[in-house]
């Protein structure tokens, strides 16, 4: 069993910047691609960007593209999600999730995803 704890959520205003963090507890962190997915009341739970196991590549959903950064340490078995540019739309809750994979392909659908955090809320004010 994987736990995932995300933390960095927060309020800020439009433009601002926030860095999400998570840390799963998975000793074979490298064997798990990871993922950032949000949901906003009232609506599905979406990806928002995807990174493969080594770190070579990366997903982002279009809504995000060129304001949010994924990364990944496999040395301190973290990932991180760097967003600029925040905009109220941007205003959900936010959650990590791990993939166990054996392919080096970045995982974009969530039913392929094996262990979820709690999700951490983030609040973009006009």
């Amino acid at each position: 069993q994987v736990q995932l704890v995300e933390s960095g959520g927060g309020l800020v205003q439009a433009g601002g910047s926030l860095r999400l963090s998570c840390a799963p507890s998975a000793r074979t962190f490298s064997r798990y691609a990871m993922g950032w997915f949000r949901q906003a009341p009232g609506k599905e739970r979406d990806i928002v960007a995807g990174i493969n196991l080594s770190g070579g590549a990366t997903y982002y959903a279009n809504s995000v593209k060129g304001r949010f950064t994924i990364s990944r340490d496999n040395a301190k078995n973290t990932v991180h999600l760097q967003m600029n540019s925040l905009k109220p739309e941007d205003t959900a809750v936010y959650y990590c999730a791990a993939a166990r994979r054996i392919r080096p392909d970045v995982v974009v659908t969530s039913q392929e995803y094996d262990y979820w955090g709690q999700g951490t809320q983030v609040t973009v004010s006009s």
